[in-house]
């Protein structure tokens, strides 16, 4: 459901298109009464030459002064149509420049609210977004009686990759490795860049352990696919590891902090023992 700051702007574009019309019809209301106040010049100049080439009759001399009064109302009334005319005009120009400021102060909320939560490189959620996530999942899970998992995801080997290759291509690891995180997430899952190498994985209705040691696997395999990165002067194929830590709640925790300090814990199990993923005991 859109807000009202939502719906501002479409409001205004809105306002803005009716007073459009409004200009568009006040000069063609301005057009025929400028028309008419010529036409009706020219009238009373053709009777004013007739009535000074004969005698003037009072009738006609007071026709001629009563159409000269409505000629020169009329002239009023064009000339206050154009001002007015002109201060609409005026009006609209002004509600398009803050039309046009408002979407862009909108676009640069937008983008700072982005910013605010997402990792600049990988485009994932940030720590902040992640907890915020995590704390919401728990209690859905409280609520509906649900378990969820945390993953605490570290890439064997990175530092290697980045003194041997840079950390141009790092990055373009940590992108990938990103990108097949999120390939592997469903709807309701959340996938995060804690920071360096180091990857958050909430797994919402987890279900039975045995799940979840299928959904490591997969992770770890889609991991370990061999990427193309550039380096230097050719591109070079390059396969990375990880080791997985993995926390359930409610056994292993029943808050956010103690779920990733368990997995992390976890994670550091899963590397000693090279078994690719542990879960927390």
């Amino acid at each position: 459901m859109k807000n009202d700051l939502d719906q501002k702007p479409a409001k205004d574009a809105e306002v803005t298109k009716s007073l459009s019309n409004l200009l568009g019809q006040n000069e063609h209301v301005g057009n025929l009464v400028e028309e008419s106040a010529e036409e009706l010049t020219m009238v009373n100049l053709a009777l004013k030459e007739e009535v000074a080439k004969q005698i003037s009759l009072p009738a006609v001399q007071n026709a001629l002064q009563k159409s000269e009064a409505v000629e020169k109302k009329v002239q009023d009334a064009s000339e206050k149509l154009a001002t007015v005319n002109r201060a609409l005009g005026d009006q609209i120009q002004d509600r398009h420049l803050l039309e046009d400021r408002l979407a862009e102060v909108t676009e640069q909320e937008a983008a700072a609210r982005y910013a605010a939560f997402h990792d600049p490189l990988t485009g994932l959620s940030n720590r902040a977004l992640f907890k915020d996530r995590l704390e919401h999942g728990l209690a859905q899970a409280m609520r509906h009686d649900w378990s969820l998992a945390v993953m605490f995801v570290d890439l064997d080997g990175f530092k290697g990759v980045n003194d041997t290759y840079g950390h141009d291509v790092g990055d373009r690891i940590l992108q990938e490795v990103a990108r097949r995180l999120t390939q592997n997430t469903r709807d309701d899952d959340t996938v995060n860049r804690l920071g360096g190498d180091e990857f958050l994985y909430l797994l919402m209705e987890a279900g039975a352990k045995q799940d979840i040691f299928h959904i490591a696997q997969k992770i770890i395999r889609a991991i370990q696919m061999p990427i193309e990165v550039s380096g230097g002067e050719c591109p070079v194929s390059l396969s990375i590891g990880a080791s997985i830590g993995i926390s359930i709640f409610p056994q292993d925790g029943s808050n956010a902090d103690t779920l990733v300090r368990n997995a992390d814990q976890a994670m550091y199990e899963a590397k000693r023992t090279k078994s690719g993923y542990a879960f927390a005991r």
